[in-house]
């Protein structure tokens, strides 16, 4: 009998502690939940399960310091394979983010103490009646079911065998495999039966899929190896992964039906009927807002901010479908990031990087916001005009018109027709984007590398001391498969007894080198993990036969491992030094150190200033000249902890840790680094720049090649004092007076321009044409820029008082287009509209206000067609 809790637990906070103490009591390491972001597994979009930050566990290529875990772990499916978009706020269990309950074993305890536990946890401490419980096995798994039935005391037939269900052996909701080979096994899932007031039958009946049993918790045991010709084969030690929906739980245990009635969701829907005025706390747009807000919070919070492709377009889906759900509540102004600080005061505790990172995340989504207000009521407008008059079908042309020009997601569109029983034409809006070559695309590229079937034991690592080591070759690989030589000129990779090469991680590349031995040389142009401790050493024969066996030397590319190291090492010192010049919310994006420089990604929402760079190279420049030795320290995960070292999040961590301290910065790090600060010689940033919404990149260099840059910048300035005639002092004074005349040359050509484009229109005048006292004008301007048709546009409207009209000049095959339309005319006509309807005949686009819009094309021998059509453009509205 446990003693955790004695009374009913009910609060989502309450469920969360509770799970966690449990599972502790039963000798689990309580884990951290890891990031939304994938760590170093680029075969998935998110983070989608509780089991995904052990996967290397599972799968053999690394090992932690516990056998028993358990977490909390944050949960998204908006993107890829496991998509739940466009059911939320329409069903009452779908959301983009949700909590998973879980413990997992590697190679510990198995069937009998999961499924114990299990009943343990769900009916003493939960205090779920038991009567009110059913459990699934895999139809062959005999073991599971005598557990549930024998010892636990559950009714057989309460205790549902699920067999093949879609043709093929093994193919079954009761028998789980992460991939189509390998970790596979059957599982366990246990329901709640709501009672018969509620539609639905029990699992494996036909009327499986009504709301009366929910599962609420899945036990996998992981116990077989999946072959690729589908044979199994036993795993050497069993693992147990499961898995327990919080907010399902949640709703159970607060005795209501849909997951948006628990408390935490009934603070976010009167939070977001706060903040858009819509009273009726059942209306689903409501739901919708609730739920989005948790996603996008946390995405920002793992430093996924909104952009147009991969996961930041994700992002920006889920950002813009509440926006619309808002708007469609009457609500016009920004509002959605206002619930941020009531997500932190529900979730802040649980997840401290939420409270740390709030005022961040209201910050990117009010910018969000603010972006797509500005076309949002036009978009919905357009829409609304498409759907008009018993149209079943949105258009695909009008569906990516919205898409493309006023940053309407595709599913929003499809949002918004299913709200009307209607449908879009996605072939349609495929078959647009298709065309449209230069548009961003969607959806992000994830790949996975085979690895090579490696089966042997682990080397050591000697190059942390040493950069030549004598070592056995003990695998080659030729074309991703093992054999037994290399011979002269072939490709290859080698795994050795013992390696002094780096294998890349942690951003710095892996090292080069050569494998030598009397009469046989091997050049390795990279070193790349197999496994946690296997190293590849990718390279070709470049004399003699190299065999299985051979004793060789390994050595490591001395100066290329030093400019490496000195770029590393600088690394984690402008890293230190942008937290402490931009704040804390700085954190690392992504990183590549290699001999050359050092190329850091990190969070941050504007550019770096020049004031500001220098102050982060003044930084680091004075941890370089301190020259204090640097220590680079294993130990276990807590102690580093203790000691203050900064860890990334998201990051997998092996059973022990490096903690390396250089200057004033303290990382966990595996990489190789200077013996001093001062080793690194010098350092200057040569570059910054903006790689995603949120997200910029600085590059930097060190030693000789900061020394090369700044001998390269000298040569540059001394060249151009010569073209100036100028001395290299005098050059800024001379560069401004050289400006000086470039401006008031262009102020000459301008006022040129002016008279000219103005005699111009005089002369089109009178070429408008009158339709009902409307006049529409449509021609080219020559010799004009982008300012002379505006200016002329100006002069145009006021001349001609009710117009449309259509300004063009061309410059080689480039063409300018600006549409204007008269203040009491807008109402029939856009000019944003014309204009990119005249634009995309010349091989453009474009768009602006209702008055005024510009837009450019690259194929003028079709602007005199474009021109002509405007009348008939105009005709058709009027």
């Amino acid at each position: 009998m446990s003693t955790l809790n004695s009374t009913p637990v009910t609060s989502v906070a309450e469920i969360r502690k509770t799970f966690l103490d449990f599972f502790a009591s039963k000798g689990h390491t309580v884990v951290p939940t890891s990031s939304l972001v994938p760590g170093n597994d680029p075969t998935l979009m998110f983070t989608n399960s509780g089991m995904v930050q052990f996967k290397d566990v599972f799968l053999g290529s690394d090992k932690r310091p516990y056998v028993r875990a358990a977490s909390v772990q944050a949960c998204l499916r908006a993107g890829g394979k496991h998509n739940d978009l466009e059911n939320v706020g329409y069903t009452a269990r779908h959301h983009t983010f949700f909590e998973m309950l879980g413990n997992w074993s590697f190679g510990d305890y198995f069937k009998r103490e999961s499924l114990k536990w299990a009943w343990e946890l769900l009916t003493e401490v939960y205090k779920l009646p038991a009567e009110k419980l059913w459990a699934t096995v895999y139809i062959d798994d005999d073991e599971a079911y005598d557990i549930w039935t024998k010892e636990i005391g559950l009714p057989p037939e309460r205790v549902v065998r699920i067999g093949d269900n879609k043709g093929a052996k093994y193919a079954s909701d009761n028998f789980w495999m992460m991939a189509d080979t390998g970790p596979c096994g059957p599982c366990s899932e246990i329901f709640f039966d709501h009672g018969p007031a509620i539609a639905g039958g029990p699992p494996g009946s036909p009327e499986q899929d009504g709301d009366r049993y929910i599962e609420i918790w899945n036990n996998v045991f992981m116990q077989f190896d999946m072959q690729p010709d589908g044979s199994i084969k036993p795993l050497p030690a069993p693992c147990v992964d499961t898995g327990m929906g919080l907010e399902r739980l949640a709703a159970i245990l607060q005795h209501v039906h849909s997951n948006y009635e628990i408390d935490i969701f009934d603070a976010l829907i009167k939070a977001a009927s706060r903040e858009t005025g819509e009273q009726d706390l059942n209306n689903k747009s409501l739901r919708v807002i609730a739920d989005h807000i948790r996603a996008t919070a946390f995405l920002v919070c793992d430093g996924v901010n909104p952009s147009n492709e991969g996961r930041g377009y994700v992002q920006r889906r889920i950002i813009r479908r509440a926006i619309r759900h808002g708007y469609k509540l009457g609500k016009k102004t920004p509002f959605f990031h206002k619930l941020v600080p009531d997500l932190v005061a529900l979730m802040g505790d649980a997840y401290p990087r939420l409270a740390a990172q709030g005022a961040r995340i209201t910050d990117v989504l009010r910018v969000e916001e603010e972006r797509f207000f500005e076309t949002l009521e036009i978009g919905m407008q357009i829409l609304d005009a498409a759907l008009a008059g018993g149209a079943v079908v949105l258009p695909g042309e009008v569906a990516f018109k919205l898409h493309d020009t006023y940053g309407f997601p595709l599913d929003l569109s499809a949002d918004v027709c299913r709200e009307r029983g209607l449908e879009v034409d996605e072939a349609g809006f495929h078959a647009a984007m298709d065309r449209q070559k230069n548009q961003a695309r969607a959806a992000g590229k994830f790949k996975m590398d085979r690895a090579l079937e490696y089966t042997g034991a682990g080397h050591a690592f000697t190059g942390y001391e040493r950069l030549a080591e004598p070592a056995t070759v003990v695998a080659l690989y030729a074309d991703g498969l093992a054999v037994e030589q290399l011979i002269t000129g072939q490709n290859g990779v080698v795994v050795l007894s013992t390696t002094p090469f780096y294998a890349e991680s942690g951003g710095q590349i892996g090292d080069q080198g050569r494998l030598t031995a009397p009469g046989i040389s091997f050049s390795v142009d990279d070193t790349l993990k197999i496994k946690a401790d296997v190293f590849g050493h990718h390279g070709v024969q470049q004399e003699g036969t190299l065999k299985v066996g051979d004793a060789i030397t390994a050595q490591v590319n001395t100066q290329l491992r030093a400019a490496t190291v000195r770029n590393h090492s600088a690394t984690h010192l402008m890293h230190k030094a942008l937290r402490e010049v931009l704040g804390e919310h700085v954190q690392q994006k992504g990183s590549l150190v290699n001999a050359d420089r050092t190329r850091f990604d990190f969070a941050h929402n504007s550019p770096v200033t020049d004031e500001q760079i220098r102050e982060i190279e003044a930084r680091v420049n004075a941890e370089v000249l301190a020259n204090v030795a640097t220590d680079a320290t294993e130990m276990d995960m807590e102690s580093a902890q203790k000691s203050g070292a900064m860890m990334l999040f998201g990051e997998k961590y092996g059973e022990t840790v490096r903690v390396l301290s250089i200057g004033s910065s303290k990382e966990l790090c595996g990489g190789i680094h200077v013996g001093r600060t001062g080793d690194i010689g010098l350092f200057k940033i040569v570059a910054e720049s903006g790689v995603a919404a949120g997200v910029r990149r600085v590059e930097a260099v060190t030693g000789e090649n900061a020394l090369a840059y700044l001998q390269s910048l000298e040569a540059t300035v001394q060249s151009a004092a010569g073209s100036l005639k100028a001395n290299p002092a005098d050059l800024l004074q001379r560069i401004g007076q050289v400006q000086d005349q470039v401006r008031s040359l262009e102020k000459e050509v301008s006022a040129l321009k002016g008279k000219l484009a103005s005699a111009q229109g005089d002369e089109l005048m009178t070429q408008a044409v009158d339709i009902n006292g409307l006049k529409v004008l449509a021609a080219r301007l020559e010799g004009a820029d982008a300012k002379t048709l505006r200016d002329t546009m100006d002069k145009l409207k006021d001349k001609l008082k009710t117009a449309v009209i259509v300004l063009a000049a061309v410059d080689g095959d480039k063409v300018q287009v600006a549409a204007g339309v008269t203040s009491d005319s807008v109402a029939k006509f856009k000019a944003g509209e014309l204009v990119n309807f005249v634009a995309q005949q010349v091989g453009g686009k474009g768009g602006g206000k209702a008055d005024m819009a510009m837009a450019g094309g690259n194929d003028a021998s079709k602007l005199a067609q474009a021109l002509d059509s405007v009348l008939a453009w105009v005709q058709q509205r009027a």
